[in-house]
């Protein structure tokens, strides 16, 4: 299982998004002073049921801070993943940067990583378990795996088709591409049939992400396309105190 799934299996769900050509329903989420969103997905790796993940997201304004705990069995290991991030919109390239994320990993790939951006998103500092490390990037702000999902989110509203990012990564920057595809049904418990608007990532990790416009284009699955293991999260339950 490679990393960067392990934190999208046990992290992913999408926040918010603010920007001047976004809809009422996101603008109005941004004005008010504070509401959340609660997310709960099951984990499952080649078709098996093997975790849990709860996930929150505290928004303020046009700042968020997303709490996210996981446990899972990984390769027969047992895992368990808390990260807190924190991320804001960037009026001066009208994206949204993370600010800082703090990780913990225990057993599967364990780690305690602290991660600080700056310069825009352009320059992070990494430190895991005490050992640090300084990346950065031209022209794409670095970001975590919410702050991802976030963008991503953002482009699709914006009505992208297409799109370049890159994710702060332990020991590296991942650049990915993603393509939006045609929309399709599925049925999902507990809200039965829905039409899905996947988006498709290649690079360093290849997955597809599904998205539900009746959903108020919230997260409802993302795929992993390993070579050996094939995951998979699922959104099982999902409210939410924002307009």
């Amino acid at each position: 299982m490679n990393t960067c799934f392990l934190g999208l299996a046990l992290t992913l769900a999408l926040a918010n998004n603010v920007f001047a050509s976004q809809s009422k329903t996101d603008l109005q989420a941004a004005v008010k002073e504070q509401c959340s969103r609660s997310s709960n997905y099951d984990i499952y790796l080649s078709g098996i049921h093997t975790g849990t993940m709860a996930r929150t997201e505290t928004w303020t304004g046009k700042t968020a801070v997303v709490t996210s705990k996981s446990e899972a069995s990984i390769l027969g290991i047992g895992t368990q993943y808390q990260q807190r991030a924190e991320l804001s919109w960037s009026n001066k390239t009208n994206e949204w940067i993370t600010d800082k994320f703090h990780q913990k990993v225990t057993g599967f790939r364990a780690r305690d990583m602290q991660v600080s951006f700056s310069h825009n998103g352009r320059q992070s500092r990494v430190n895991i378990d005490g050992d640090i490390s300084n990346y950065s990037s031209a022209h794409i702000p670095l970001r975590d795996v919410d702050t991802l999902a976030i963008q991503i989110r953002q482009y699709l509203l914006q009505g992208r088709t297409q799109f370049a990012l890159i994710r702060q990564a332990s020991d590296a920057i991942e650049p990915y591409q993603l393509y939006v595809q045609a929309p399709q049904t599925a049925n999902i418990a507990p809200w039965g049939e829905l039409t899905l608007i996947p988006v498709k990532q290649s690079g360093a990790e290849e997955v597809t992400y599904y998205f539900a416009p009746a959903m108020d284009y919230q997260l409802i699955r993302a795929r992993y396309h390993g070579i050996i293991l094939r995951g998979l999260i699922e959104l099982n339950h999902y409210s939410s105190s924002c307009e």
